[in-house]
């Protein structure tokens, strides 16, 4: 159950990311986790959205370059080393993570966390398989 994740290639320039944050306020979209990634020449804005698919056409229209990536959106203990114990599972099954971030959501009691692996079905399975939930699109887009 891989969610989309939503990418936007960003110049390093003033008003680059208000541009594109207005943009999903005006289309109506609510961000639901976000992450920048920065050089001093660009970055890279990764979204959980309400409606990734309508975010893409509408930043594209403006000319942003953007992409889709399924991504999973688990929830793990909100205490120390919760976090640790799901990339130890990971770690050990010799999984990679490619990159990580999290959210916060107070309906549970869980910490929520946005990863990408290079075999996000297996890594899935695993997880699963190792007692850790994993969020929906309807669940990731609502929150």
């Amino acid at each position: 159950m891989p969610i989309k994740q939503v990418s936007v290639f960003l110049e390093n320039k003033t008003g680059r990311l208000w541009k594109a944050l207005n943009i999903l306020k005006s289309n109506d979209i609510d961000i639901r986790a976000l992450s920048i990634a920065d050089t001093s020449e660009f970055g890279i804005l990764r979204m959980i959205v309400s409606n990734p698919k309508n975010a893409k056409e509408a930043l594209e229209s403006e000319n942003f370059a953007v992409s889709l990536a399924d991504v999973l959106a688990i929830e793990v203990e909100d205490q120390p080393g919760g976090l640790e114990a799901a990339l130890n599972i990971l770690n050990s099954n010799d999984i990679n993570v490619e990159y990580i971030y999290a959210f916060v959501e107070k309906k549970t009691q869980k910490a929520l966390v946005v990863l990408r692996t290079e075999e996000n079905e297996r890594t899935l399975k695993i997880l699963q398989d190792n007692g850790f939930s994993l969020l929906g699109q309807d669940e990731a887009y609502t929150l």
